[in-house]
């Protein structure tokens, strides 16, 4: 700290005042919070940076934010509940330090000093999509209408069913639309929750297997966070 402070003797250096003891005629400043108070302008919620790993611990990532002028001049924090839409249980799994990210402003805290960053906002949740965002309509050949091709019940989709049911809250389960795409996505069954608007309270899920999309309409009293729980517990138990 010395050698530091005899290096800065005749330096001109932008500073907060943080304390003024006449008393004792003390007078304490930081530049480290004046950078940072004057990086803060240029930042706003929901803005989206570029950036480096800095730190990475059992609770998230720090990440230092990259600005135009090349310089890394504050640090914020991804949470380990923003790495992923799934969970973690290693952030060391996801991130590394030095690696380059790209990190979204969740919040910025100007009297604790603190910047909230999210990766995962900048993705789709994959727990949140409709049957039509789900299917490729780039050309009429892409897709085609459950009238086109006789269609089989998803393997295993009854049993998630079953289980659902039993799950607090659900009250009834009904079959929706059925899709077909051209493409084979995956032969093994996946659930999503639909970002559809919510109808005299039913929600409505994806199930995905192969080819074929079935839409499943869940009559329930839980709100759509709930639900996507309940989703999560289900298929997590259901081989």
């Amino acid at each position: 700290m010395i050698d530091v402070g005899k290096g800065l003797i005749g330096e001109t250096l932008s500073v907060v005042v943080i304390e003024v003891n006449k008393d004792e005629k003390r007078l304490v400043v930081s530049e480290k919070k004046a950078t940072w108070l004057q990086c803060m302008q240029k930042l706003r919620e929901g803005d989206v940076f570029q950036g480096k790993v800095n730190t990475v611990t059992d609770f998230g990532a720090f990440v230092d934010l990259l600005f135009p002028d090349g310089s890394y001049p504050v640090t914020g924090l991804v949470h380990v509940s923003e790495l992923s839409w799934d969970r973690v249980y290693n952030p060391r799994d996801l991130v590394q330090e030095g690696q380059d990210v790209q990190v979204k402003i969740l919040s910025v805290d100007l009297d604790r000093m603190r910047l909230a960053l999210s990766i995962k906002q900048l993705k789709r949740d994959p727990l949140f999509e409709t049957l039509d965002t789900l299917m490729t309509n780039e050309s009429d050949d892409e897709t085609v209408n459950e009238d086109d091709i006789l269609t089989e019940p998803l393997p295993g989709l009854a049993e998630i069913c079953q289980e659902l049911l039993k799950e607090e809250g659900i009250e009834e389960i009904s079959p929706g639309r059925i899709a077909m795409e051209r493409r084979v996505v995956s032969q093994d069954l996946e659930l999503w929750l639909s970002s559809a608007p919510v109808q005299d309270g039913n929600f409505t899920l994806l199930a995905r297997a192969g080819r074929q999309v079935q839409e499943v309409l869940v009559k329930t009293t839980l709100e759509r966070e709930d639900i996507k729980a309940a989703v999560q517990r289900v298929t997590g138990r259901v081989p």
